[in-house]
């Protein structure tokens, strides 16, 4: 590994055991909305605000608004103001969420092939 790759990698405090890139890796995407958002992201390009809560459907303002700076934080997503007045922002992915692409895509695979409408509610796994 060279200097460059290691100043580019996430720092994580399990670092070194090897369970801790699966914990990690989970802790990025464990959230609900999180791999919809990055998936959106992925698909779509960068997105305004509404544009992205309109293509994720189903999320509230406060929920994406919470879920994109828990992303940035994260630095899987990248903010960008467009203009001031009026305010007008842009997300896309950094390189690290980019990178998430087969998993994401995996995840949506996995899905397709294994779940299925519940008839009730109480039936549902999620």
């Amino acid at each position: 590994m060279t200097d460059t790759d290691a100043s580019n990698r996430l720092p994580v405090w399990c670092a070194g055991k090897d369970w801790c890139p699966i914990t990690a890796t989970a802790s990025l995407l464990g959230k609900k909305w999180h791999p919809v958002i990055v998936h959106r992201l992925l698909e779509g390009g960068p997105m305004g605000f509404n544009e992205l809560k309109a293509d994720v459907g189903g999320i509230s303002s406060k929920v994406l608004s919470d879920s994109l700076e828990d992303l940035e934080d994260k630095q899987l997503v990248n903010r960008e103001i467009v203009s001031e007045k009026p305010v007008r922002v842009n997300y896309s992915l950094t390189e690290h969420g980019e990178s998430l692409e087969s998993l994401i895509f995996e995840m949506r695979d996995w899905g397709m092939e294994h779940l299925d409408a519940a008839e009730e509610q109480e039936e549902a796994i999620a």
